[in-house]
């Protein structure tokens, strides 16, 4: 059985904040419940962060404060994030935004473009003797657009922002494969990643991709 993510580490704590004296739903989990502009069902009551649910990050909280705050200064907006990145600062960083192969396949992309390419094929990676690591790529086959990157390596915390704009941008693969990045860069790796996943990267050796 799969184990759940709050059985680990944090639990919510909304339903022993007494919020229910407040007239606040909170659901069965402990998540005070909102909708998508972080509202409450009290209408003058917002929530954001980790008490209204996953995922538990400081900058998607950063993101509904700005989001709160317009709301409430009257600007007509809404939490329609495709994806929020995440984040492990280890050594090497692991970095990962949109979804992994399984959740592709379950969301019905059921042919995937997929790639690795890794950092030590990349020229700065090698100046800087951070050669572990890689970065993979998952696309549609029929539209090629970019469904999520995974980054394991150096800078991999900064290199997964282009990551986030090319899905927010339902970006196509050959919209990062043909972006000119600067050379020689760690951000190269997001271009051959892409290159990889078209079947036509220089700076590897691959096999040729099934029709």
């Amino acid at each position: 059985m799969r184990q759940d993510p709050c059985d680990v580490g944090r639990r919510p704590n909304g339903d022993q904040a007494n919020l229910k004296a407040a007239g606040i739903a909170v659901d069965e989990r402990g998540f005070v419940k909102v909708d998508a502009q972080r509202r409450t069902n009290v209408s003058n009551i917002f929530a954001i962060g980790d008490i209204c649910g996953q995922p538990m990050l400081a900058h998607k909280a950063s993101h509904e404060g700005v989001l709160v705050a317009e709301v409430i200064a009257g600007h007509n907006r809404v939490y329609d994030a495709k994806t929020v990145p995440a984040v492990v600062f280890t050594d090497p960083e692991i970095a990962a935004a949109g979804m992994t192969e399984a959740e592709a396949k379950a969301k019905g992309h059921t042919d995937l473009l997929i790639s690795k390419f890794p950092f030590a094929a990349n020229g700065r990676a090698v100046s800087m003797m951070e050669t572990d690591g890689f970065v993979k790529m998952i696309a549609d086959k029929k539209t090629h657009v970019l469904l999520g990157v995974h980054i394991v390596g150096p800078e991999a915390s900064n290199l997964i922002s282009e990551a986030v704009l090319a899905i927010e941008m339902g970006a196509r693969i050959e919209d990062l494969a043909l972006t000119i990045h600067p050379h020689p860069t760690l951000g190269e790796t997001m271009m051959e990643a892409a290159e990889a996943t078209l079947g036509h990267a220089i700076h590897i050796i691959q096999k040729p991709l099934k029709a």
